[in-house]
C-alpha cells in the first residue's frame, strides 16, 4: 500500500484524516470493480418509467431527447450501524515513539489510523459509526451516527488520544466492555482494537463481556494488535537489558536469548488459546502485525459488511 510521500512524514496528530483517506484509496485503487459498489445510494442506471410510479426521479433531460420516461435507478442504501472500541492502556502505546506517522506506528498509532480509515469507508456509504474508548475508566462513548460533525468529532477525539504521553498503568477491559453492551442498543457491526495484555482471570472476564455484546446480535471482531517482531518472536539484542512490564511496573534482568525460544513457544500458545475462545463464541479474531499495512483489517471489514447486511 503505497501513500503519497509527504504524507509519509507527516504528524499523525495533524493529517488523521488525510492519512485515512490516502490509506482507503491505497486499498481499493486497481481493483476493476470496487467493492464498494452499490453500498450507497448512487446513480446506478435508467429504467422505463411505469405508470403510478413516483415522478421524484425522472429524468427530464433525457425525456426531451428520447421523449420517453425513463426514472434514475439508485443503488438502495444501506443502514449499517458500526461501533469502534479502541483500548487505550499503557501496554496499546508500546513501542515508545517520538514522531508518530504512518511509517513509523505504536499499537496505538495503527488502532487510530485503522479506525480513522474504516470510518472513511463509512462515511463514504453513509453507514453511522460510535466510538468507544477505555482504559482505568470508560474515557469516552459516542453513538453510531453519521453526520459530518460527529465524523470530526470522532477524528479529534482518535488524534488526541493517539498523542497521551500519559497512559494510564491498569485497565480492566471486561467492566467497560460490559458497560459499551448495555449502551449499544441497536444491532451493529462492532471492532474491538486491543493488545489483550491481561492475567488469565481477567480473560474469563472479558470474554464474558464479550458474550455480553455477541448476546444483543451484534457481530462482534477482535483485532489484536501486536509487535510482532518484539511481542512474539523477542527480537533482542542479545546484551543484558531490564525489561519493565509498561502496566505492572515489574522488572527483570536477562539476555534475550537465554529465554527467546521458551517465550515464543508461550505466546505461541496463548495466541491460540485466544483463537479457539474466539470461535468458541462465534466472535471473528484477527491477529494484526502493528508493522504491518491496513490491509488485513480493511479486508476483514468489507468480509464482515458483506455478512453482516
Amino acid at each position: 500500500m503505497k501513500l503519497q510521500s509527504e504524507l509519509n512524514k507527516a504528524s499523525l496528530f495533524q493529517n488523521l484524516e488525510l492519512l485515512a483517506k490516502q490509506v482507503v484509496e491505497g486499498f481499493i485503487s486497481g481493483i476493476h470493480k470496487s467493492p464498494f459498489h452499490g453500498f450507497s445510494a448512487e446513480f446506478a442506471e435508467h429504467k422505463i418509467y411505469n405508470t403510478g410510479e413516483s415522478t421524484k426521479h425522472i429524468d427530464w433531460k433525457l425525456f426531451a431527447k428520447t421523449d420517453k420516461l425513463y426514472t434514475k435507478k439508485y443503488e438502495e442504501e444501506t443502514n449499517l450501524r458500526c461501533h469502534m472500541i479502541l483500548d487505550s492502556s499503557a501496554s496499546m502505546y508500546y513501542p515508545e515513539v517520538k514522531d508518530l506517522n504512518v511509517n513509523n506506528l505504536n499499537k496505538m498509532g495503527f488502532g487510530v489510523l485503522a479506525i480513522a480509515a474504516l470510518m472513511n469507508i463509512l462515511k463514504r456509504q453513509r453507514d453511522a459509526v460510535g466510538l468507544s474508548i477505555y482504559s482505568d475508566r470508560y474515557d469516552f462513548y459516542a453513538s453510531e451516527k453519521g453526520s459530518e460533525r460527529h465524523h470530526q468529532m470522532l477524528l479529534s477525539k482518535l488524534s488526541a488520544v493517539s498523542q497521551n504521553d500519559k497512559p494510564v498503568k491498569h485497565t480492566e477491559t471486561y467492566a467497560y466492555l460490559h458497560l459499551i453492551a448495555e449502551k449499544i442498543k441497536r444491532r451493529s457491526l462492532i471492532f474491538l482494537f486491543t493488545d489483550m495484555f491481561q492475567t488469565v482471570e481477567d480473560d474469563e472476564k472479558l470474554f464474558d463481556a464479550l458474550r455480553h455484546l455477541k448476546y444483543n446480535k451484534h457481530e462482534v471482531v477482535l483485532f489484536h494488535l501486536i509487535d510482532k517482531e518484539k511481542e512474539q518472536h523477542f527480537n533482542f539484542e542479545n546484551t543484558p537489558k531490564r525489561y519493565i512490564d509498561i502496566e505492572t511496573g515489574q522488572r527483570i534482568d536477562l539476555y534475550a536469548e537465554n529465554i527467546k525460544e521458551a517465550y515464543e513457544e508461550e505466546v505461541v500458545r496463548y495466541f491460540e488459546a485466544l483463537k479457539l475462545k474466539c470461535a468458541q463464541y462465534s466472535i471473528k479474531y484477527v491477529g494484526v502485525d502493528v508493522k504491518s499495512d491496513f490491509s488485513t483489517v480493511l479486508n476483514t471489514f468489507m468480509v464482515e459488511r458483506q455478512k453482516f447486511l
